[in-house]
């Protein structure tokens, strides 16, 4: 199991899953959010290009297959950044990912990402007060307001993302196979989470560091 930060709008997500799969001959199967699977058209493209749907079900039999199973915590919400959240991690008190790595005695790979957050400048985001009545409303149907995208331009005032290099990082696996049999420990699941979410700020901060420093030596 893959476990790492989103980018603005998951741009890079593609881009680390190509090279995986180029440099390992891995294919590495994306758990989407729900919020996806309802947007007609482009749940079949998700599909098409080996994202599931993001189930305890689903993720729980591609695991038991020995699939590598790409999981962010944080969500669409992670992928609908605010101003300031470039680069910052939005799991709030989510343990369902620890729980199936356990069941299933797999590792966790933690990873970071860096680049996507960089691509574009968030002129507007959900939080602002001209969309209070948008969101007045659309909550008043149920939906999910917090996954709204924000309003972004990039190159000059398009909507073109900036040219960025991207840097992905894997650390060293967790591994949880000592832990069989006890999905359902909160406190154990709490303290691997925070393992995991810890493991996965390291290797953001370092890539950070090699991003400022080759952008220093260019």
């Amino acid at each position: 199991m893959l476990v790492g930060n989103h980018g603005l709008f998951a741009l890079d997500m593609p881009f680390m899953i190509d090279e995986i799969h180029r440099s390992s001959g891995r294919f590495v199967r994306g758990v989407a959010d729900n919020a996806h699977y309802a947007v007609p058209g482009w749940r079949d493209v998700l599909t098409r290009y080996g994202a599931i749907r993001g189930t305890r079900d689903n993720c729980r039999s591609l695991l038991a297959e020995g699939e590598a199973v790409l999981l962010y915590p944080g969500g669409g919400r992670e992928v609908a950044k605010r101003k300031n959240e470039k680069y910052k991690l939005i799991w709030k008190e989510r343990l369902g990912f620890v729980s199936l790595a356990i069941e299933a005695g797999c590792p966790i790979v933690p990873f970071g990402a860096v680049g996507a957050d960089d691509f574009y400048d968030i002129i507007l985001d959900a939080d602002h007060p001209v969309f209070a009545p948008l969101r007045k409303l659309v909550e008043s149907r149920g939906d999910r307001w917090d996954i709204v995208w924000p309003l972004v331009r990039g190159i000059g005032p398009t909507p073109l993302p900036r040219p960025q290099r991207l840097y992905f990082s894997f650390g060293k696996p967790i591994q949880t196979s000592d832990w069989k049999g006890r999905q359902d420990d909160k406190e154990l699941l709490r303290a691997v989470r925070d393992q995991v979410k810890s493991a996965v700020h390291n290797q953001i901060d370092a890539l950070l560091d090699e991003r400022d420093a080759t952008k220093r030596q260019a």
